[in-house]
Order: C-alpha cells, then structure tokens, then sequence
C-alpha cells in the first residue's frame, strides 16, 4: 500500500493495535517503508514516536520492536482511564458546544435503538464514537490526545467482552450526556466515574500471565481478566437514564 509520509505513524500504530505485528516482533525500516510505499524517513520517525507512546521498544542487537507490555502495565492504563475520563466529562459540562451535545445525543439514541434491538455489531463502535466525542468536547486538546492514546493502548492489549446489559449501558450514556447538557460538571464526573468502573470488568487480557505482576491495585483471574479498585462513591442512576 501506499500512504502519505505524515500517515505512516498512524498506520504502523493502527497494525500494532489490530495485531499485525505481534509482541516482541522486529519492526525493520526497511520493511515497513517498502509496506507502506514511502523512504525510510518517516518510518524513522514513526518509530521514534510510537517508541515515545510505548508501542514500540528499541532493544539492543535487535533495533525496533513491537512492544512487550506486562499485566501490571496493563492494569495501570484501565485505573489511569478511571482518572481521565471522568475528568473529560467535567470539563465537557464547562465547555462543550452545541455541536458536541447534537453529536452526543445523535449517538445516544443510535446507541439506545441498537441496544434495544440486540444489534451488539453496532454498538462499539458507537460506544468508541461516544467517548471520543465526549474528550473532544473538554475543549482540552492535551486531554483528547491523552484520552485517545488511553484507549488505543487498551484496544491493544484487551479483548473487551459485550456489556451484559446493553440497554442498561446506553442509558448511563445518556444520563451522562444530561449532565453536560446542564453544565453539571460533578455528576458528569460521578457519571462517567460509575459507568467506567462497571465496564472494567469486561476487559479481557489479550496475553494472560505474558510477563509481569498484575498492576497496584488491580487483580487477574485466570479468564485474563483486570479488575481495578476505584475510590469513587456509587451514583444513584434511576434519576438520570433516560
């Protein structure tokens, strides 16, 4: 394939997340510019920042290599994802747009009507959608990066398993979208602090037992899945699902 120079760090990144490259595996200039039709360059540089983001490691003897992550780095992202997420609904309820709420709210009733339907293909997609849009609408460009590194890193190192009660799900996604929509910074935050935390024990390890101790506060069983203690207080829903 041929893509622009200025996209082969995404591509690279893209193939490491859906498992093209394997862990561990060598990732050689010369073989990913001749894959992707561009110089050496850009691959060059691609590498550098993806090695910065933590998808690649440069060993020595061996040069550039897909990654290694253990369990304890992985259990660490999904509590750094209880931190920052509800903390880009707070600012969301600060500074969304009318755009953002429309877009919010166009995905909530897709999400709702797919749910209700049993059409599971749909929805995590539309869930990704959501959550993208959500850290688009803090108005914080640092946080949406962050925010979507997080998430792109999961999606690499878990497998995450259908939400057992979709509708339920969906209605948190609206509940939370209410709060924005409000400018309720605090039970956004709660919100998205409550929805996140159910939805942890979902994530599968995609290598379980590959290479470290589960992470501080999180604990593996032998399905691979990572649960993660959370400090935030449960929020009483039945007030807010729509």
């Amino acid at each position: 394939m041929r893509i622009p120079a200025h996209s082969v760090c995404t591509a690279i990144r893209d193939d490491i997340v859906a498992g093209v490259f394997e862990r561990g595996s060598r990732l050689t200039e010369e073989v990913l510019a001749r894959r992707y039709g561009v110089s050496r360059v850009p691959v060059r540089e691609a590498l550098r920042t993806l090695e910065a983001e933590g998808f690649v490691s440069t060993r020595r003897h061996a040069g550039a290599c897909v990654a290694e992550p253990t369990a304890q780095e992985a259990a660490d992202l999904l509590e750094v994802r209880q931190l920052l997420e509800p903390l880009g609904a707070a600012r969301a309820a600060q500074r969304r747009t009318e755009a953002h709420l429309k877009v919010l709210r166009g995905l909530v009733r897709l999400g709702q009507e797919r749910a209700r339907a049993g059409r599971g293909d749909d929805l995590r997609s539309l869930d990704g959608w959501f959550h993208e849009t959500l850290a688009q609408a803090s108005g914080s460009a640092g946080l949406t990066a962050l925010l979507t590194q997080l998430r792109q890193k999961i999606a690499w190192m878990y497998a995450v398993e259908p939400a057992a009660e979709p509708v339920a799900s969906w209605a948190e996604h609206g509940a939370i979208v209410d709060a924005v929509a409000r400018g309720d910074a605090d039970r956004a935050r709660a919100l998205t602090a409550q929805h996140v935390e159910r939805s942890t024990p979902a994530h599968r390890l995609r290598f379980p037992g590959g290479g470290g101790r589960e992470g501080r506060g999180g604990r593996g069983d032998r399905a691979g899945r990572v649960t993660v203690r959370s400090s935030q207080h449960s929020v009483n829903m039945a007030s807010g699902r729509n």
